[in-house]
């Protein structure tokens, strides 16, 4: 898809989504304790579940992080002089339009990558940024911050690659390292990567974040189960089967949210010739969200190839943003 400004393209992928789906079924399902990535939330209804959720006065992180990027963005764009700003896991790139904004004072010319696997969400985004921003050519790339993400567009040392909302914290210890070093892998010496991650608090808010009072991410953490139901066609499986659960892992400085299973679940999954049976009271991990001391993230950056040139936090000291520089 393209016009004038923006266009969408789909790049090859070493499996489809559909496989990947069924890989992480397979593989999470049969392990102990059972397990699903938080990446199968965001179907439709997941995605608009999670913008109710962001306005909830429990989740304090996107609130966090737009003060950030309101009071910094001008910051980012002097240090980095980026000419390409590539986006991991995009989506709407609703806060990201506060960095366009900043690096297109003057009438200046952007190169803007959103990255996502939604064609829909990329196409929504696409659209609205090139007719907002006339001086920003947007090349929207369908694709997973999973898979190698180079070759990038853009000039070597004018890069700034984006990965906001938390989303590192998503990741566990493995799983970030092989993000990093892929991050680290398609940058050249002298761009940028500019990180958001949230900060460890006192244990009571940060569960009230992930345990709202109206259950808006309840029934966001249920819906992971009619995502399976409907794209894998499971017999037996059904949402009204669970209810949600938030906890704080000190010892791993992790949310935990899991589904507890509030009767014997005893399903099937067709495509994969796969029984799964959870006893009454058995649970499923669906996501974690791993929380930081910033002297610990610099060290997994520097670790990386990625040196912190700059952090900011909010004026309560709930969320970060780093920039760092790849050398």
């Amino acid at each position: 898809m393209n016009d004038k400004n923006w266009t969408v393209v789909e790049r090859p992928a070493p499996i489809t989504a559909h496989e990947r789906l069924e890989r992480d079924v397979r593989t999470g399902l049969t392990a102990s304790p059972p397990w699903l990535p938080a990446r199968w939330f965001y179907d439709e209804k997941g995605s608009l579940l999670f913008d109710d959720i962001t306005a909830l006065p429990e989740y304090y992180p996107t609130r966090r992080e737009t003060e950030i990027l309101r009071a910094h963005s001008a910051d980012v764009a002097a240090v980095t002089a980026a000419t390409t700003v590539i986006e991991l896991g995009a989506g709407l790139s609703t806060k990201t339009r506060l960095l366009l904004d900043a690096f297109t004072v003057g009438d200046r010319g952007l190169l803007f990558v959103p990255l996502d696997v939604s064609v829909e969400a990329l196409t929504h985004a696409a659209r609205g940024i090139a007719s907002a921003y006339p001086t920003v050519r947007v090349e929207a790339v369908v694709a997973d911050f999973e898979d190698p993400l180079g070759p990038l567009p853009g000039s070597d040392g004018e890069r700034l690659v984006v990965f906001l909302g938390g989303t590192i914290g998503n990741l566990n210890t493995e799983d970030r390292d092989a993000f990093l070093s892929r991050v680290r892998d398609a940058l050249a010496v002298g761009d940028h990567f500019l990180l958001g991650a949230d900060l460890i608090k006192a244990p009571d808010r940060l569960v009230a974040a992930y345990d709202d009072g109206a259950g808006v991410t309840a029934a966001f953490n249920r819906n992971i189960i009619e995502v399976l139901r409907y794209e894998l066609s499971a017999e037996g499986l059904s949402a009204d089967d669970f209810e949600h659960v938030a906890r704080w892992n000190g010892g791993r400085h992790q949310i935990e949210m899991w589904l507890r299973a509030i009767r014997a679940v005893d399903a099937y999954f067709p495509t994969l010739d796969l029984t799964w049976t959870l006893p009454r009271g058995g649970e499923l991990l669906t996501e974690i969200s791993v929380k930081f001391h910033l002297p610990d993230l610099h060290r997994e950056l520097e670790a990386h190839g990625l040196c912190p040139v700059r952090s900011w936090t909010d004026a309560a000291g709930d969320f970060s943003v780093t920039m760092a520089q790849a050398r």
